[in-house]
């Protein structure tokens, strides 16, 4: 049961995705992260005063990490998603597994075997696949900047794994990320134009904070309670909605060497998981 959150967090999360496109008329990136953050921080405290839960943790460190880490690959997707396709947006930040992977075995010493440098050379020409195009729109940029943000949240995953593995439960993890992302990304908000909140604006900010609010509850739970690789191989139910939502709400469509690239994506990043070290 446990990782049936991920289906729900998968779609949820391209939810979060169509509520960032259409608020990209509005405001920018950064301010679309720290409305996202800041409504799901009210939203967090809230619950957590209604359980009568304590804030109190013996991992700020790692909270730390994972909220800087889970900031600049949340700052760096927003921006993704407003110049980008949806589909090609939400699969960029979905090779986290496969960096999730590689951090996994440096970070534990762990040998390279044939099998799984197989699996994520698959997945990276599935990112050449898909990238490509994106070149011919002279889109590289964002396009790069979308595996960036895949790494930082490869690295995200891998802090939220050991905070789920020191005790930690799922609705304080996702307090504290929105804590230090609303901090960060309020700080960089100041640093450009503000745009003024309107009635237009508002469902689609609040909408943007619970729908993400919510999937990050869920992912939390599925990480916590399932099966790593039943989990992690249900994760990319995101990009199955967010292609479906791409194309009856935008009538977004890529060449088949997209959808190509995207399916190497998701394999890679399924058999990754599987071949990957049990740490």
């Amino acid at each position: 049961m446990g990782a049936l959150w991920m289906l729900v967090a998968g779609f949820l999360f391209a939810c979060m995705g169509v509520f960032v496109k259409l608020g990209a008329h509005d405001f920018s990136n950064i301010e679309l992260v720290f409305y996202r953050c800041f409504i799901g921080l009210v939203m967090m405290y809230l619950i957590v005063h209604q359980r009568g839960g304590s804030l109190a943790t013996p991992n700020l460190r790692g909270h730390l990490w994972r909220g800087i880490s889970g900031s600049i690959a949340l700052m760096l997707f927003f921006y993704c998603i407003t110049v980008l396709p949806l589909a090609t947006a939400v699969t960029l930040n979905y090779t986290s597994p496969l960096f999730l992977t590689v951090l996994v075995m440096l970070v534990f010493k762990e040998r390279f075997h044939v099998p799984l440098v197989a699996a994520i050379a698959l997945g990276f020409a599935g990112m050449v696949l898909l990238l490509h195009p994106t070149l011919e729109r002279n889109q590289l940029l964002p396009g790069v900047l979308g595996l960036v943000s895949g790494f930082f949240a490869g690295i995200a995953m891998l802090n939220v794994r050991e905070l789920g593995r020191s005790g930690e439960p799922e609705w304080r993890v996702v307090f504290y990320f929105s804590l230090i992302a609303s901090v960060i990304s309020g700080i960089a908000m100041l640093t450009g134009a503000i745009h003024p909140l309107t009635l237009h604006s508002l469902p689609v900010l609040l909408g943007l904070g619970i729908s993400a609010t919510l999937a990050q509850l869920a992912l939390t739970r599925a990480y916590s309670t399932g099966k790593t690789l039943v989990v992690g191989s249900l994760s990319f139910s995101a990009v199955v909605f967010a292609s479906i939502f791409g194309i009856l709400l935008w009538g977004e469509t890529l060449p088949l060497m997209g959808w190509l690239g995207m399916a190497l994506i998701i394999i890679s990043g399924v058999v990754s998981l599987k071949l990957a070290p049990k740490h």
